[in-house]
């Protein structure tokens, strides 16, 4: 897995020493944040399904014992706040982190979501320290998810036609996120963050062709041929209808722009996708 070396961050603020609970804390930006934490001195709890005390979404039963003595909390919900009761299971957390004594939440939340956006005012509105890391596409779904087979057998079919996205280092999301958790001078804000540039789905399977070294098409197809091919190839119905959302609905245009998001945080410009490329290559992640 390709990461960049961890940005220093700052010093934890005026808190005590309880940990600061990181929900998703096995998963992409979870694991990543806890890693920034732990550097910088500041106690950290990751939980996830799966964690010595885990925490389940699924599961409310576990949340009191995975968020107990917290003070802090980052919130990463999955799969994706777009799905199916996404928004009362964020507003029954929010609830139990308030009570458990929690005063600053750092929420994960969609770019150009309409569902994100939801969540994301009932974590404003809870009357605790906020911040909220706004995103789209991460370089890492081509290194680390369901994008990065394809890549590898040479082949990338998407329903994303020519579309461009700003698409993100998940290293420098979650930089601003564990950065906002530590630093009260970065919470009230909405950290609305891209990469550098806009880049269609052509363009990045260009990028690692020419990293690699190898042949690689992009193949434009519809969404329901898409559909039917990841059902055919054992995706979960579940996941091909959050695909099927995120490539048909939020795919159109709306995020055809690129912040300054990561700079206004960090004083530092955004990864571009061509380093993130040249490494990953070099790591050997596409072979």
């Amino acid at each position: 897995m390709t990461s960049t070396k961890p940005s220093p961050a700052p010093l934890p603020d005026s808190f005590t020493t309880a940990p600061t609970v990181v929900l998703g804390g096995t998963g992409k930006t979870g694991a990543r944040v806890a890693e920034r934490l732990r550097a910088a001195g500041s106690p950290v709890r990751p939980v996830g399904r799966r964690t010595p005390i885990p925490f389940d979404w699924a599961d409310r039963d576990t949340w009191d014992a995975a968020i107990a003595g917290s003070e802090r909390a980052y919130v990463a919900y999955a799969p994706d706040l777009a799905v199916p009761g996404a928004l009362d299971d964020v507003r029954a957390l929010t609830d139990r982190l308030i009570t458990g004594g929690v005063q600053r939440i750092v929420l994960l939340s969609g770019r150009g979501e309409p569902e994100a956006a939801d969540a994301e005012d009932i974590v404003i509105a809870s009357g605790v320290e906020w911040g909220v890391v706004r995103c789209s596409w991460f370089f890492q779904n081509f290194t680390e998810s369901y994008l990065r087979d394809p890549l590898v057998q040479g082949a990338l079919h998407l329903p994303a036609g020519g579309v461009s996205e700003p698409f993100v280092d998940v290293d420098d999301v979650a930089d601003v996120a564990a950065a906002t958790l530590m630093d009260a001078s970065l919470t009230g804000r909405v950290h609305e963050l891209t990469g550098p540039e806009l880049l269609t789905f052509g363009q990045i399977t260009e990028i690692v062709a020419r990293c690699t070294g190898r042949t690689i098409d992009y193949i434009p197809v519809s969404a329901e041929e898409y559909a039917q091919a990841a059902l055919a190839e054992g995706v979960p119905a579940e996941v091909v209808t959050l695909l099927r959302y995120l490539f048909g609905v939020v795919l159109d245009g709306r995020n055809e722009s690129v912040t300054d998001g990561v700079e206004r945080a960090l004083g530092r410009a955004p990864r571009s996708f061509e380093s993130f490329a040249a490494a990953s290559a070099a790591a050997g992640l596409w072979k």
